[in-house]
């Protein structure tokens, strides 16, 4: 644990200390730890520069007070400042922090101190499939204890199971997605590595978070270090079709590996099938014979990877292959996954997070094999992402959209960015053929959908933000 003036050590001692204020607290983290903390007894108070619905009316529903900043939401002191992610030098509440010896810490930090202790911290990390992986797990150790004292979890999206991201639960396990972005702008550590894993889910690993690590092996370092922070008692279950996870865990792992692989993997405990193009069915097997078959209502070959580390997961936990199974069978997905936000005159409209060139590829492959009818899969791209709007993947992009009738990016932020490093949007479209183009906004691009789109046609719109509302302005635009 790092030290600092005035920082709180221990949950022994901030059982004394009561009232904890939050900075940036309408953050989806951020917000998901002030109800894990209001849960757990805290007084809570927080404070953002943009308070707007959904996630003011989310916090007062929890019956926190939240303020613009400003240095007299400190008065009275409170007992510990839970500084978020986003914050930085310069900010008002920041600077008092500071310049008052205050005690603060970052949001992972109060996480791992003060939510984690006498839990069994189960954490799915990887490039991809994070968010699913950890989601999918939760809904089983639910299922498992028949949704009586189920488990905690922090997520960082919304398992269509549950009412939100995060909660405290009442069994031994909490669920945690284990990002590998920075934890503070005063602790460049991985967020992963405060959560104290006992077991660990490997999915994958390869290149993301251009704006924080300078290339793949910074980011295989923070995942070495994440190995030497699991007990020898503990569990690591890992994908055997990474070949970046076998280069991390042959730098030193201390702990039992359980591997997981496509069906073929020589070495793996736990292996799985696809038996649908688009991943609705499937079969897992371990140790070469068949565990369970399931069809389920997600779509995607990578979401089959997820759900046999899942399995693997919760066979290690000594869970039975039939809750398993009905708990695949009955997870309801995540929002913001291939979520169908609506449909007029037989046009649907999903609404996909997806931000990476392998979640790409994987979704729209997925997107076009689900499709029942004989219209066209439009793929609309926001490359809003700091890693998206660079050019590091800009000759890998193009491939992503070979399942795609016809793709329209908007042009990439330069924000931050020198132009010569801006993800060459035109570039790309001429790369992916005739039938990709650049639009210059939602409005641009809504009208050109509403003279293309014909009945049986499918949409999918992939951001990791808002998007200028296109979701629901598209929807209105067609209804006209």
């Amino acid at each position: 644990m790092l030290c600092r003036k005035r920082r709180i050590s221990s949950p022994a001692e901030m059982e004394k200390k009561q009232h904890i204020h939050i900075l940036g607290i309408c953050g989806t983290a951020m917000a998901a730890i002030a109800n894990l903390a209001k849960e757990k007894g805290f007084l809570v108070t927080g404070s953002d520069a943009g308070i707007y619905p959904p996630m003011s009316d989310y916090l007062a529903s929890l019956s926190i007070e939240i303020a613009p900043f400003s240095e007299e939401n400190l008065n009275p002191a409170p007992d510990l400042c839970v500084i978020g992610n986003a914050m930085s030098r310069g900010n008002v509440e920041v600077e008092a922090i500071l310049d008052r010896g205050l005690p603060y810490c970052s949001g992972p930090e109060f996480v791992g101190n003060h939510i984690l202790p006498d839990r069994h911290a189960i954490v799915a990390a990887g490039t991809h499939g994070k968010t699913t992986t950890s989601s999918l797990l939760a809904h089983l150790l639910d299922v498992a204890a028949d949704h009586k004292d189920g488990p905690g979890f922090l997520i960082g999206g919304i398992p269509e199971n549950f009412d939100g991201g995060a909660r405290l639960g009442g069994s031994e396990y909490f669920v945690l997605e284990g990002d590998e972005y920075d934890t503070a702008f005063f602790d460049k550590r991985s967020k992963f590595l405060h959560y104290h894993a006992r077991t660990l889910i490997l999915n994958n690993l390869e290149y993301d978070h251009a704006d924080i690590f300078p290339d793949l092996d910074a980011i295989k370092l923070q995942f070495s270090h994440l190995l030497r922070t699991v007990p020898a008692n503990g569990n690591i279950i890992a994908n055997a079709d990474e070949p970046n996870l076998s280069d991390v865990l042959a730098r030193g792992c201390w702990t039992p590996v359980t591997l997981f692989a496509e069906q073929g993997h020589p070495s793996s405990e736990w292996q799985w099938q696809a038996t649908s193009a688009d991943g609705t069915a499937f079969k897992l097997f371990r140790h070469g014979k068949l565990f369970v078959e399931v069809q389920w209502s997600m779509i995607g070959v990578h979401n089959v990877a997820n759900a046999c580390a899942v399995a693997a997961t919760a066979s290690t936990l000594g869970i039975d292959a039939v809750t398993i199974k009905t708990a695949l069978e009955s997870f309801s997905g995540i929002r913001r996954r291939m979520t169908l936000t609506g449909e007029v005159n037989g046009i649907r409209i999903f609404d996909d997070f997806a931000h990476h060139p392998t979640a790409i590829k994987g979704i729209v492959s997925a997107a076009k094999a689900a499709m029942k009818s004989a219209g066209k899969l439009w793929v609309i791209v926001e490359p809003r992402s700091n890693t998206m709007r660079s050019r590091i993947h800009q000759d890998r992009l193009p491939a992503c959209f070979d399942a795609a009738d016809q793709v329209i990016f908007v042009p990439a932020s330069d924000r931050n960015l020198p132009s010569h490093k801006v993800l060459d949007t035109e570039a790309v479209c001429r790369a992916i053929g005739s039938h990709a183009k650049v639009l210059p906004d939602v409005a641009t691009i809504i009208e050109y959908l509403a003279k293309q789109l014909h009945d049986g046609d499918n949409v999918v719109i992939l951001s990791n933000g808002g998007f200028d509302g296109i979701h629901s302005k598209l929807l209105a635009r067609l209804k006209s």
